[in-house]
């Protein structure tokens, strides 16, 4: 099976690692290079992937969505355990 090439993302300035209690979480902000919003995933120290199903219109917009969640929740809500 042969696949086309991979669509061109742009990565926000916003992606990085968070460190809290112990654990590290990899921020990934992203959008299609023909797109207009953005789009959030967050992976744990294990690999599970947390990604949101709605589309965002900045990467600001998207980061707050992630800090909400972690303001909330703490990093159990990204364990997947």
């Amino acid at each position: 099976m042969e696949f086309g090439p991979y669509p061109e993302l742009i990565e926000s300035s916003l992606c990085r690692s968070v460190e809290q209690a112990g654990v590290r979480l990899r921020v990934n902000i992203v959008r299609l290079v023909t797109e207009r919003s953005w789009s959030l995933e967050v992976v744990n120290e294990y690999g599970a992937s947390t990604v949101w199903d709605e589309l965002f219109p900045t990467d600001r917009d998207a980061d707050a969505a992630f800090c909400a969640v972690l303001a909330q929740e703490g990093v159990e809500a990204f364990l997947g355990k």
